[in-house]
């Protein structure tokens, strides 16, 4: 599902469902996740206020990486956190290690944002302070969570949050629901304590959803309709949470699942009760968080901010000559995670006082240029995906057809082009000194996004240049150095252009910023090529489709460094055949496996993101320091591991047909 505005969402089947839940085409299963995200609010208390992720080594060639930078390294497994997730046996002593976090939260500076890393090492503190085991880690970290937010969590009004309820704690066996795309469709028969709690949050104004660490809930915190979460989840769900949700600075209050068996689990309820009816509105300031930011970044595709900035193209005699304008717009103003231009908001933001990360959206200016300029590096990456879903014959993108499936290659490589013009041109337009422009900084913003589009195309053409030509001394050095054009200039230019709009950026501040850049880039990018291995919803849909496809990527280039000249031999083979894709996808799949390559990968991220955090700390002021910090938990967070297990696949006969 795809959230593209305050007014409207369009789900997986492509219906258009606005805020009532009418579908303005018909019936369908979208209208289920609409009643989900908004239910009837009917006789429940509502607040009296408001408040306002084996071959032989060639010789070194020169690289974009340095000594400095990201090594693939052997057979490195992940490090395994299970051990750290154990929940204490008695409500007793679960409920003395809540209070004793409560007491120690209470000592903290809760001013700045907390993420993961803070969390478990305040965790292991009161750990020791309370002489218990690392193995309750997992649980500390949340309770301490839960008390950072608590107070900011109740004073969220009812019809603003989200009750994320997990399908464990259905009854396994006889359980008349159904899952969909949304999750499951739970019905209130009464079977089990899901209905309770969705009964009761609904009457209240919630809006509830039934899934497994549903992957849509920052995008439906980002478009705006929640701005606290109420979940329940296993320890290994909620670790996963709060890379995504909690460094975001959302409110949210989590209650653990006894366990993490996946089946008939159970908890403590009385913890939901004590929280799911209460509000207690806020005294006192708010903590940091980058929502409002996010939400405006979100919002400059909106009717109402676009069209002043980008007019809509006027009626003309040939009434084909507005298509192209009209199907570009469309496709810049909706999908995507608009990552690049919150990246600019929040660098301005940063470098301006840092104060839209304590204010409301509704209070937060963002000047012409600087919208601009975020729309402008939004235009760019919507043409590059245009034009590279035609060179990576890649048939969906944000869950639809791709431009060339539904509208021709040739128009597809033409609404490209009009978006680099706009491009462009939105970039010229930033040297209106009123709006808090100038033409020097235009200047520089133009031959800095021209650098970075050129490093792009640079970094296709190898990859296209390698499938044309398929070389096996492909080693993982030059995969990043890929990675290194096609992702980390376009995350250096949105962050430079945020910069420079906002005042003079010293050379030490721009070196700091391309190496971070780099090293964000590269993980941001492996992280990409494991989410193909389980299916990417809002793109592909398909799992393996850079592997079917054979493309050059970080974990082929690990496979291969490790193989046999058997198996080296082999791949060769494959590149050579005219095999179904699905063929690929499974070899390479076990592949990977026998080389440990999906764990290996996992490693260079954890590296890439080391050496990320590195940069930011070393980073003044604070505000940017504190934006590269939390882009590095963003961007580079842990993601579900990718399935694997292929030895119970059987080899299938081949029938002839004469």
């Amino acid at each position: 599902m795809s959230l593209v505005s305050t007014d409207t969402i369009v789900s997986k089947t492509g219906d258009t469902l606005d805020r009532s839940g009418t579908v303005p085409h018909g019936d369908s299963p979208g209208k289920r996740l609409v009643s989900k995200l908004n239910p009837p609010a009917s006789g429940g208390r509502q607040p009296a206020e408001a408040p306002k992720n084996g071959a032989t080594k060639k010789p070194q060639a020169t690289s974009r990486f340095t000594d400095d930078d990201v090594a693939p390294q052997k057979r490195t497994k992940r490090k395994s956190t299970s051990h750290l997730k154990a929940v204490p046996g008695t409500l007793a002593e679960r409920e003395a290690l809540r209070d004793a976090a409560a007491e120690f939260t209470a000592t903290l500076d809760l001013r700045q944002r907390m993420n993961k890393r803070q969390l478990e090492a305040h965790g292991r503190t009161l750990l020791e302070q309370k002489g218990l085991g690392e193995e309750y880690l997992g649980f500390a970290a949340v309770m301490i969570g839960n008390a950072v937010w608590r107070k900011q969590f109740l004073a969220t009004p009812f019809e603003r949050r989200l009750l994320l309820l997990p399908h464990c704690l259905k009854h396994a066996e006889g359980c008349p629901a159904e899952y969909d795309e949304f999750g499951l469709d739970c019905e209130k028969c009464g079977a089990c304590s899901i209905a309770d709690y969705k009964v009761t949050a609904e009457k209240l104004g919630y809006k509830v959803l039934v899934a497994e660490g549903s992957p849509i809930v920052l995008k439906i915190i980002v478009s705006g309709y929640v701005d606290g979460i109420l979940g329940v989840a296993c320890l290994n769900v909620l670790e996963k949470a709060i890379d995504k949700v909690l460094v975001a600075g959302v409110p949210s209050y989590a209650v653990p699942l006894h366990s993490g068996d996946c089946k008939n689990t159970t908890l403590d309820e009385s913890w939901i009760w004590e929280v799911l009816d209460r509000y207690e509105p806020l005294t006192g300031p708010g903590r940091d968080s980058y929502v409002p930011l996010m939400r405006t970044a979100e919002r400059l595709f909106e009717p109402d901010r676009l069209d002043p900035l980008v007019p809509p193209t006027k009626s003309t005699g040939f009434r084909a000559v507005k298509q192209t304008a009209d199907v570009a717009r469309e496709f810049l103003a909706h999908g995507g995670k608009r990552f690049r231009p919150f990246i600019t908001l929040a660098a301005h933001d940063a470098m301006t006082g840092g104060g839209a990360l304590t204010a409301k959206e509704e209070e937060i200016e963002v000047p012409a240029s600087v919208a601009r300029a975020a729309i402008a590096i939004e235009a760019f990456h919507k043409a590059s995906l245009a034009h590279d879903d035609i060179q990576d014959d890649d048939e969906h993108r944000y869950g639809k057809p791709a431009l060339h499936v539904s509208h021709g290659i040739g128009r597809a490589i033409n609404f490209g082009d009009w978006l680099i013009g706009l491009g462009y041109r939105l970039l010229a337009n930033t040297a209106d000194p009123n709006d808090g422009g100038s033409p020097q900084v235009s200047a520089e913003l133009t031959a800095a996004m021209a650098d970075a589009h050129q490093k792009l195309c640079d970094g296709q053409g190898a990859e296209m240049a390698w499938r044309a030509d398929p070389d096996l001394e492909f080693e993982p050095l030059d995969a990043l150095q890929v990675y290194a054009l096609k992702t980390a200039p376009a995350f250096e230019a949105a962050m430079l252009a945020g910069l420079r709009l906002a005042g003079e950026v010293s050379q030490e501040t721009k070196d700091a910023v391309s190496t971070f850049a780099r090293q964000a880039g590269a993980g941001f990018q492996i992280r990409n090529d494991l989410a193909d291995w389980r299916g990417d919803a809002d793109n592909k849909l398909a799992a393996g489709g850079d592997a079917a496809a054979l493309r050059p990527t970080v974990l082929l280039a690990l496979a291969l460094k490790r193989a046999t000249r058997e198996e080296r031999e082999a791949v060769a083979a494959w590149l050579a055949s005219n095999d179904a894709p699905a063929l690929n996808v499974g070899r390479l799949r076990r592949l990977f496996e026998r080389h440990d390559v999906f764990s290996t990968a996992e490693t260079l991220i954890d590296r890439c993101r080391e050496r990320a955090v590195a940069v930011a700390e070393s980073i003044e002021p604070a505000p940017l320091r504190d934006l590269l910090l939390f882009l590095s938990d963003t961007l580079l967070a842990d993601d579900e591991p990718v399935p694997v297990k292929t030895e119970n696949l059987k080899s299938l006969p081949i029938v002839t047909l004469g």
